[in-house]
């Protein structure tokens, strides 16, 4: 057990794997890279105020307590988490990595493996609660609630098992031929598996939506009001955002495997890709934010609140109302003096769907 883990600590570990994978070792700070490095670091500060945002709004509010907001609020957490990751990531990079340990080098990795686990999970818990809320009605009953907390914690118990194997002992230390070139400390055959159960999810996430679509098209559907179809809409939208962003870094990881070393250039560009990827964490919130009116209403409180000249309680600073501060009324409703729902309402613009 002692020799597996003898080299972690070993100062010269990484830079013997990166002299082997990588074709130059271009370690010097040019302007160009520090000023990508900066709108990485600006980018994932975003990410952070954004999905922070989301979860203050989904903690405070008791409408937004409800199992799907719960499991968007589990998504919201993995992508802030993934930011945190992501700056860690870019500030331990290009000069800096080839002074890391080895389990300094599978920290920084892992953090970044995890969270992209917690996201493709928590989508997947997502589909299955519709699923089960949808397609198998009767049977989605009291024990929701266990039943969520169930599906939030595998997420993340799966999510750190997974992201943390290499640093358990699935690495390539000691064996620099069977190394990855775009993560050198990695095993090409770990990062295949990830990738492999990434898709495999992935694929199961959109069968469970063809089966949902076709419950709530039917003629026989109870349940396919036009509210449960726009939100359907809303989480497909989620979806289809996560595998466009992060398809072109699955890509160049299945091509990492099927190349030998030194024999595809365009592995030595995978920041590239996986910096498109990071996008995906900054368009969630903005995605299920502008969907929902009143998910909308409740993450920008925090932003009226802070307005010069008005207080938290809506009242300005000489104690008149702040009229401007009515969280559950449309300008129609106030006309009829009537409430809005209490339950959150889905948009297509100004349009309830």
């Amino acid at each position: 057990m002692g020799s597996l883990y003898s080299e972690y600590l070993n100062p010269n570990k990484v830079q013997e794997h990166y002299n082997y994978t990588k074709e130059t070792l271009e370690t010097q700070e040019t302007t160009s890279r520090q000023v990508a490095s900066a709108f990485i670091v600006i980018l994932c500060c975003a990410i952070v105020v954004e999905n922070l945002l989301v979860l203050i709004a989904v903690a405070r509010n008791s409408k937004f307590h409800s199992a799907m907001y719960l499991f968007l609020g589990n998504l919201a957490a993995s992508d802030l988490l993934a930011g945190v990751a992501f700056v860690a990531n870019t500030l331990l990079s290009g000069s800096v990595t080839l002074r890391l340990t080895p389990v300094q080098w599978f920290a920084r990795e892992g953090s970044a493996f995890i969270t992209l686990s917690a996201s493709v999970f928590s989508l997947l818990a997502i589909a299955i609660e519709r699923h089960v809320a949808i397609a198998k009605v009767k049977l989605y009953g009291s024990d929701k609630s266990c039943r969520m907390l169930l599906l939030i914690g595998a997420s993340w118990l799966i999510s750190l098992v997974l992201g943390g194997l290499p640093i358990l002992g699935w690495n390539c230390l000691g064996h620099l031929e069977a190394c990855s070139t775009v993560l050198p400390l990695y095993a090409k055959h770990y990062v295949l598996c990830v990738v492999t159960i990434f898709s495999i999810i992935l694929l199961a996430i959109v069968a469970l939506y063809v089966r949902i679509y076709c419950v709530v098209r039917s003629s026989h559907a109870d349940v396919a009001g036009p509210q449960t179809l726009a939100l359907l809409k809303t989480v497909t939208i989620v979806l289809g955002v996560f595998i466009v962003c992060w398809l072109p870094a699955f890509s160049i990881l299945l091509l990492d495997y099927a190349c030998p070393v030194h024999s595809c250039p365009i592995l030595y560009k995978a920041h590239y890709f996986f910096a498109f990827a990071t996008l995906n964490s900054l368009l969630n919130p903005v995605i299920y934010t502008w969907r929902s009116r009143d998910l909308r209403r409740e993450v920008l409180r925090p932003l009226q609140c802070w307005r010069p000249g008005v207080g938290v309680q809506g009242r300005r600073r000489d104690g008149t109302p702040g009229h401007h501060l009515l969280p559950l009324r449309s300008s129609s409703s106030l006309e009829r003096g009537m409430h809005m729902p209490t339950s959150p309402t889905f948009l297509e613009g100004n349009t309830v769907v």
